[in-house]
């Protein structure tokens, strides 16, 4: 098979935002017949995909898996080691891994010229910046249709997700979809839930050493990294979110495990690139990683206060620990 031929697949893994859906689309869309299922980096690796992956699955947007046969990525620590790699080309397994600004824009690139994927044109530059940590404050103040649409998408929604898969692999604009009924419906309600997740951001957010901790653990709330940067603005160069739920369970999405993510500033001058942030969400967690400015990872034992002590030591040492060579 040569390098530009596209891999036999029947079944797509991908993860459950924005990006992991747009990559799933392209997808489905050069083979409808394919089945989808969402997940997310910590399945991946824990073994909970084990038994569903195989030869014939693509996995889009997420961590390497060697018993799948088509690898997509853009992730900085998911990236499959020379030895991975060798292994996986001599079992007929086909690595795709580039630093895109989304795994999304990896599937549009080495889909397109295979089929018609006029209906994502319009809809792939907001996806690279947003998964990129490209949307300007301005963007995300206005809090328009799209940012609002990649709100509502969610592993909790699998159903909606695979409906909103399958009208963009059958040629539908995200603009026709955002018309709908049922989005319209979603898209009002995450407009007013964003202004009272403000609130709750504010009120449960400390500021130690310009990282912005906010503690939403066990709260059953959960914010992405803009809300939290945007709101406290260049008094921080980075956010630290605690979120999930002390005696969650890793399989079940409704009350998943007790977590962090990490994002940077990216509404500051040059605050995406000054700091390597999955070094802390790989200091305990085995399976946390992502982007260098955008990442997360399990809360470990001997549990929250440990760990978070531990990231506050290494972010206070930061320029010498976390800083970008």
């Amino acid at each position: 098979m040569s390098a530009l031929e596209i891999p036999h697949f029947t079944r797509i893994v991908a993860d459950s935002d924005f990006d992991g859906l747009c990559g799933a689309a392209i997808l489905k869309k050069y083979n409808p017949k394919a089945d989808i299922m969402f997940s997310h980096a910590a399945q991946i690796r824990n073994g909970s995909m084990d038994d569903y992956i195989t030869d014939e699955t693509v996995i889009v947007d997420l961590p390497f898996h060697q018993k799948c046969g088509w690898y997509l990525d853009h992730h900085q620590t998911n990236r499959p080691t020379d030895k991975q790699s060798i292994a996986f080309a001599q079992s007929g397994g086909i690595i795709d891994w580039q630093p895109t600004p989304s795994a999304a824009r990896l599937a549009y690139e080495r889909i397109k010229p295979y089929v018609d994927l006029a209906n994502f044109v319009d809809l792939m530059p907001f996806v690279d910046a947003l998964d990129s940590g490209g949307i300007t404050l301005q963007e995300f103040v206005e809090d328009g249709e799209l940012m609002c649409f990649s709100r509502t998408l969610s592993q909790t929604e699998s159903e909606y997700m695979l409906d909103i898969v399958n009208m963009l692999a059958s040629g539908s604009t995200i603009d026709e979809i955002m018309s709908l009924p049922e989005v319209v419906k979603r898209l009002e309600f995450q407009k007013e839930n964003r202004k009272q997740l403000k609130e709750i951001v504010i009120n449960n957010t400390e500021i130690v050493n310009r990282l912005a901790i906010c503690h939403l653990e066990n709260t059953g709330y959960s914010s992405n990294g803009y809300l939290v940067t945007a709101t406290f603005g260049d008094s921080v160069d980075a956010c630290c979110i605690l979120h999930g739920y002390s005696d969650g369970e890793i399989n079940d999405p409704n009350r998943p495990p007790l977590s962090a993510s990490f994002y940077a500033n990216s509404f500051i001058e040059n605050g995406q690139n000054r700091y390597d942030l999955s070094r802390l969400a790989t200091r305990f967690d085995e399976s946390g990683g992502g982007h260098m400015n955008a990442c997360g990872c399990r809360i470990q034992e001997p549990g929250l206060e440990h760990n978070l002590a531990e990231w506050l030591d290494m972010w206070k040492h930061r320029d010498t620990v976390l800083k970008v060579d």
